[in-house]
């Protein structure tokens, strides 16, 4: 028998359908093993459609999942009904008030933030990697969640599985061009090496929502790098000189 799609919850949006997955519970094989939903690997595409399909299920059954193509951006769309596959807009946020619909972020190591208003029943969905969340993501995705009646101040968020600080060496490059953004971006950084630093996404994340009036934020703490067995990661696949990887989701959305 195989493997239970598994979901990881946050308490901070107990009472929204949502989930963070990982990558139990697919039909895919090999290095894809085994709920890949990457429609950009080399995975085969009937099976990439019914990881979505089990995905979605798990955490709102009977939905239809809307996706984006993802491009490390600031940008995000509001989502009134799923996009045709080459007719996903290039953005990197999504955010609805339609019940039915569930919003999905896929990630192998960026973070995956998910956004709720329950009282104004908006949700919203954002995949910050470090070029997007410098960018100011979710920024962006708050401001689109006040365009359909969302409050910041009501608004809460939590932060999916990604890399963690352990796991996520840059060079003097790196930190610098977040020290000129804001000197402060300094305490994100923790030196490893000559000439390397350890950055803490999540953290940086937090810091973002929080700065943006956003009061309650739940950081899940999972690293993706290091759990092989749980997520997909793409600096661990490159690592290992693998010759692809796949991707997780993260669903969330409005019960009809």
């Amino acid at each position: 028998m195989s493997e239970a799609v598994t979901l990881v919850r946050a308490k901070a949006l107990d009472g929204i359908a949502h989930g963070f997955l990982g990558r139990t519970g697919g039909v895919s094989s090999g290095i894809h093993a085994s709920l890949n939903v990457g429609t950009g690997s080399t995975d085969d595409p009937a099976t990439i459609a019914e990881n979505r399909r089990r995905a979605t299920e798990a955490v709102l059954p009977g939905s239809r999942l809307a996706t984006v193509y993802q491009v490390h951006s600031p940008d995000g769309v509001a989502v009134i009904e799923p996009y045709e596959d080459r007719l996903r807009p290039h953005a990197d946020a999504l955010v609805t008030d339609r019940p039915g619909l569930a919003l999905g972020i896929l990630t192998a190591d960026c973070a995956p933030v998910l956004f709720a208003d329950r009282e104004a029943q908006v949700v919203g969905a954002a995949h910050a990697g470090w070029k997007g969340a410098i960018g100011g993501v979710t920024d962006t995705t708050i401001a689109l969640m006040e365009s359909l009646g969302a409050r910041r101040d009501r608004i809460v968020a939590a932060i999916g599985p990604c890399i963690a600080r352990a796991s996520y060496e840059v060079d003097d490059g790196f930190l610098r061009r977040f020290a000129e953004a804001d000197p402060a971006n300094e305490r994100f950084f923790a030196t490893s090496r000559e000439g390397h630093h350890q950055f803490d996404l999540e953290a940086y994340v937090s810091h973002r929502l929080a700065a943006a009036g956003i009061r309650k934020v739940e950081a899940l703490g999972e690293d993706t790098y290091a759990q092989p067995e749980r997520f997909y990661s793409f600096r661990r696949a490159t690592h290992r000189a693998e010759p692809d990887y796949g991707r997780q989701i993260s669903i969330i959305g409005l019960t009809a």
